[in-house]
């Protein structure tokens, strides 16, 4: 009795916060950021479901409009010819609010790109360590800016130049080995806050996923 009773509590807790989340969010996009194998798609996809959103992925809309892989238009045509579509594609996309875009990799290093972006959404980062990163993207050999002897000092570099960049997004959550649900909740909660104070004075440092303090001992 006890469980139903917590169950149908924490179910009613999840819609207000939902209901609360889009009355706020109106017409905007939630914008997902981070580098390959943060788990964009996958979360996105959840979080879209959670959210009662449409999801799009803008890599796969590139291919669609390319009538290629990424892979195959980096090897092609090169990555500045990749990232003008990418542009393009994803301003296109940004028109059809709300929604969940997951973006790839470099998408908010290209300046235009990233002002679309903060024009029309608001930007969700998931954080991963280089560890986390390097064992999911090695289950796949569809990284174009991977195929290297030493994938692993390209990702480090793409993380040092990138973090700086992706630390500007309205929210972040860390990415890590635990059930994607859990990181979707944490999303859900960052994403309530941010938007129910996103007027107030320094909105934009104060809701990322940062460790809690612990309060003092009283003596």
């Amino acid at each position: 009795m006890r469980l139903a009773i917590k169950h149908n509590a924490a179910q009613k807790k999840s819609r207000h916060r939902r209901e609360l989340l889009l009355s706020k969010l109106g017409d905007r996009s939630i914008i997902l950021v981070g580098l390959m194998g943060a788990g964009k798609t996958v979360i996105g996809r959840m979080l879209a479901k959670r959210l009662k959103l449409p999801f799009v992925d803008a890599d796969q809309e590139i291919e669609a409009a390319a009538g290629m892989s990424i892979k195959d238009i980096f090897a092609e045509h090169g990555e500045a010819y990749f990232r003008d579509g990418e542009r393009k594609v994803i301003k296109r996309i940004l028109d059809n609010g709300p929604q969940i875009l997951a973006t790839g990799g470099g998408a908010m290093i290209n300046k235009q790109t990233r002002d679309a972006i903060t024009k029309c959404g608001i930007t969700l980062w998931l954080k991963a360590d280089l560890d986390i990163l390097m064992e999911r993207v090695s289950r796949k050999n569809t990284r174009p800016l991977l195929q290297t002897d030493d994938p692993r000092s390209v990702m480090k570099k793409l993380l040092d130049e990138r973090y700086p960049i992706y630390g500007l997004s309205d929210v972040s959550v860390v990415s890590r080995n635990v059930q994607k649900r859990t990181i979707v909740t944490e999303a859900v909660v960052n994403l309530c806050e941010f938007l129910c104070h996103e007027n107030d004075p320094g909105t934009h440092s104060s809701h990322k996923n940062k460790p809690k303090k612990q309060k003092p001992k009283r003596p």
